[in-house]
């Protein structure tokens, strides 16, 4: 086993990385610092610190990376039009770089030989954590508890947690989930089963649609170059747009979705994601984009937003290919500056109008009431456009006379 001096462990307070702190000083007889990365999660952070170091850290950080969250990896993805297999809006994926780049800063600052994370074997967390340690500071070693341990059950961490006094909570959680600012993602217990409806307790952002009010909410949200910059008319700093957003559609039951993904390593798994804000910027975004963006323009990030969001969820968040294609998303964005208005309603997310300075709508070319298009240059247009037609249909005759 390589000598380990001193470890940045991800950690969260909870009873899988409670567990890895201890582990690691006991395995590698190493110092072990931790980093709690506040991403606006819903969790009370207050605590974390104190609990780290009495289960044997020597330093606790507890970071406040919302802004960055934000500013740095939601809002480019947004741009991007990121959504994994047509539906899942990256929540999770999308915060994985940014834990591991705090991870290599803080190695980096404490003079640390290597850090840790908490993801199993199983899961793609694992991949998005390595893959970016690997881009930012491939010298420092990463260790995967999961892969090496045997503690392979809730039970066995349990015990492994008693033996060495680290509290932990006592009500056994139903799902495993996962949380920040964006969204709360719900995994295991009856929804292993995909034949198996999401129990009622699975909803934290979202109320139930039969609970929605019964009269609409209106928003308007106002974009600059892809961003979102204004909510109803006042600027807010990214942080608190995606936070006041994520509150308006979450009250009115918009942002859920019940889906079997396909993981990077190879399995299916079904999981329910609650990602209000997003889903309420997705929507917006797009409908801006149809008065602001080229046409062609338009289809080519629509082909390479497929590509961009597998890069998200498969963890090539620094990957040369993300960075070229992120410099093209930005540069179809450059004229996507104005409002959109929307309905809210029982789930649903109803644009009602949109202006931007740089529309490219043309209400004299597209009225019903006469204007400068003349009807007979779609004659000529036409006739082009079918020439390959026409020539097509020929020799599919002949050939079928043969």
């Amino acid at each position: 086993m390589q000598q380990i001096h001193k470890v940045v462990l991800a950690y969260s307070g909870g009873l899988d990385t409670s567990v890895i702190l201890k582990w690691l000083i006991e395995t590698y007889h190493c110092e072990v610092i931790t980093l709690t990365a506040n991403l606006g999660q819903p969790e009370d952070l207050s605590g974390v610190e104190e609990k780290a170091m009495k289960t044997g850290a020597s330093k606790a950080y507890v970071l406040d990376l919302r802004e960055e969250m934000a500013r740095d990896f939601i809002f480019p993805m947004m741009r991007g039009a990121a959504r994994y297999e047509g539906r899942y809006l990256l929540g999770t994926s999308i915060a994985r770089p940014l834990i591991a780049k705090a991870l290599v800063d803080i190695a980096r600052k404490e003079g640390a030989d290597a850090v840790a994370h908490g993801a199993t074997g199983k899961g793609n967390d694992q991949v998005r954590f390595e893959l970016s340690v690997a881009a930012l500071a491939p010298d420092i070693k990463v260790i995967a508890p999961w892969r090496e341990w045997e503690l392979m059950s809730r039970t066995a961490l349990t015990a492994f947690a008693a033996k060495h006094g680290i509290p932990i909570s006592s009500g056994a959680k139903r799902y495993s989930m996962d949380a920040n600012m964006l969204h709360t993602s719900f995994e295991g217990s009856e929804l292993e089963n995909p034949g198996n409806a999401p129990d009622a307790s699975c909803h934290e952002r979202c109320v139930p649609v039969e609970q929605a009010p019964d009269t609409p909410e209106y928003v308007s949200v106002t974009f600059e170059h892809g961003n979102p910059v204004a909510v109803n008319g006042e600027s807010l700093p990214p942080a608190a747009i995606i936070r006041t957003l994520a509150e308006m559609a979450g009250r009115n039951g918009i942002g859920r979705d019940d889906m079997v993904e396909n993981r990077f390593v190879g399995m299916k798994c079904r999981g329910v994601y609650e990602n209000p804000a997003g889903t309420l910027l997705f929507a917006l975004h797009r409908d801006l984009e149809g008065i602001c963006m080229d046409r062609e323009v338009l289809s080519v990030r629509d082909m390479l937003a497929v590509r961009y969001s597998q890069c998200v969820y498969n963890g090539f968040w620094y990957s040369p290919e993300r960075e070229a294609m992120q410099a093209f998303m930005d540069k179809s964005q450059e004229c996507v500056t104005g409002t959109v208005r929307a309905k809210l309603y029982k789930g649903g997310v109803w644009p009602l109008a949109r202006t931007s300075p740089n529309s490219l709508f043309s209400e004299d070319l597209a009225t019903f009431e006469g204007g400068d298009y003349d009807h007979k240059d779609a004659a000529g247009f036409i006739r082009l456009n079918s020439l390959r037609l026409r020539l097509y249909a020929a020799v599919r005759e002949k050939s079928a006379k043969n």
